[in-house]
């Protein structure tokens, strides 16, 4: 069985993470594919940064800071004070040199000609991951967040400001100009099931479905597409994707993202739906909506419970086959 995951950052990491448990568990020859969000990229110091794709890379290699929740383990930051020193890179985004050793590596194969995803293979060469990954479009696509004082670049206001700045929007610069790369293309078309991590839906999900072509192609994917919920009990379980959904106009609420994402019967996305036992409530509305939904334990706490919701999404999107 082929198995295809869309989303990006830590949430998504920890949901792959869980779902390569859960393969290799069973001992079936079941493959992973993740299409990720690239709208998060951007260039710091003339150098390539691709957070959602390395917070992926670094966890499935094993060799990510489970402390801080991003970057390397064991790092050093000797060449981020030189660089704050001599001005190039902003005080508020330090990387660490292991960090920076990655992103020298991009940016030169990409300066040579390499595209986005022959990057992604370069990289993932270096371990066993137990997964695959594609970027979603090999165009480059940061985004953009719209405020009453201008438009800012998404990691500022992400990283610095702590999404205080009240968010009138999100664009993706160059989206129109996208298209959805090979590997993210022939991964949903041939996949036997989708699965939306547990990303922030607006933007590390919202980039993704954004690149023109990519809707049609989950539309017309023969495997069913489930999506698991990444609000429990009203909150978001990390980062600030309240923020987001305020932005465009949504409740932070399990039900209120499916709803966002709809039903693939009415011109939306989903199948089915996954939500926390706390959100019980949601089950029979979106089911209602042409959504299966079930409520499950959704928090991510250690290998077991991760390989459970994995299971249970994937026994979802069967289900799901089976009621079509």
């Amino acid at each position: 069985m082929r198995i295809t995951v869309i989303g990006g950052g830590v949430g998504c990491a920890r949901f792959v993470l869980g779902l390569r448990e859960l393969v290799r568990r069973e001992g079936t020859n079941d493959s992973i594919d993740v299409v990720v969000n690239t709208a998060d990229d951007w260039w710091v110091s003339g150098l390539r940064i691709s957070p959602d794709h390395d917070s992926l890379l670094y966890a499935l290699a094993g060799v990510n800071d489970t402390v801080r929740g991003w970057g390397r383990a064991d790092e050093t930051e000797r060449v981020a004070g030189e660089l704050h020193t001599w001005g190039t890179a902003p005080g508020w985004f330090t990387l660490g040199d292991l960090d920076l050793g990655t992103h020298i590596a991009r940016t030169a194969w990409l300066r040579d000609g390499a595209s986005v995803s022959e990057v992604y293979r370069r990289l993932a060469a270096r371990w066993d991951l137990g997964a695959t990954l594609h970027p979603a479009t090999d165009t480059e696509i940061d985004t953009q967040v719209i405020t009453d004082e201008g438009r800012i670049h998404f990691q500022e206001w992400w990283v610095k400001h702590r999404s205080r700045i009240p968010a009138r929007g999100f664009e993706q610069v160059n989206i129109s100009d996208a298209v959805p790369s090979e590997g993210a293309r022939d991964a949903i078309t041939n996949a036997d099931v989708i699965l939306l991590a547990p990303s922030n839906p607006v933007v590390s999900i919202g980039p993704v479905l954004a690149v023109p072509g990519m809707l049609d192609l989950l539309r017309s994917a023969r495997a069913r597409i489930v999506g698991v919920s990444g609000i429990i009990d009203g909150s978001v379980v990390r980062g600030m994707a309240d923020a987001c959904l305020s932005a465009i106009g949504v409740e932070t609420s399990a039900r209120a993202v499916a709803e966002h994402y709809g039903a693939r019967s009415s011109e939306g996305i989903l199948d089915g739906w996954l939500v926390d036992e706390t959100d019980a409530a949601a089950v029979n509305p979106l089911i209602s909506a042409g959504i299966e939904t079930r409520a499950v334990p959704l928090w991510l706490r250690d290998a077991d419970s991760s390989a459970q919701v994995a299971r249970d999404a994937v026994g979802l999107a069967r289900q799901a086959s089976e009621l079509t």
